[in-house]
């Protein structure tokens, strides 16, 4: 799957766009398609990486860390809430995918999103993305020694 520029003219629909994109590449563990909707300045916060600048090391300090040990990623479109003009767009939602402890052990992640796109010729990318965990959830996904 190759990913595809953002363009539509709304910012709300942007971000709406943005998300059900990253539920795709995400689940799928599709990193060169994402790749598509993030710039590549990208400023991050993850549940795994603390902060991290360049899409680069988004990849392999967050993504390659958690995508591929979880499944189901999705983000809860009916939470998808957002703003913006022509030019900056931000939104936020909640998600949810399954992390499997020690022995294989499932455990529903829940977890919460904010992302700033910005709009350039080519389309919209995320400046900034914070993802985290709701503080009820289980660590054990990025750290496997922790039950």
């Amino acid at each position: 799957m190759v990913g595809a520029p953002i363009t539509v003219d709304d910012p709300v629909a942007a971000v709406k766009e943005w998300f059900q994109l990253l539920t795709v590449y995400c689940s799928t563990v599709d990193y060169d398609s994402a790749r598509q909707i993030f710039a590549g300045d990208v400023a991050s916060f993850g549940t795994y990486a603390d902060a991290v600048r360049g899409l680069d090391r988004l990849q392999k300090e967050q993504w390659e860390q958690v995508w591929p040990r979880t499944s189901g990623f999705r983000v809860l479109m009916d939470s998808v809430n957002g703003g913006g003009d022509v030019n900056v767009a931000w939104g936020m939602a909640t998600w949810e995918s399954t992390g499997y402890k020690e022995g294989g052990v499932e455990f529903l992640r829940r977890g919460r999103a904010t992302a700033v796109l910005a709009r350039s010729s080519d389309g919209w990318a995320a400046v900034h993305t914070h993802f985290s965990l709701l503080p009820d959830v289980s660590r054990s996904t990025q750290d496997p020694s922790v039950s």
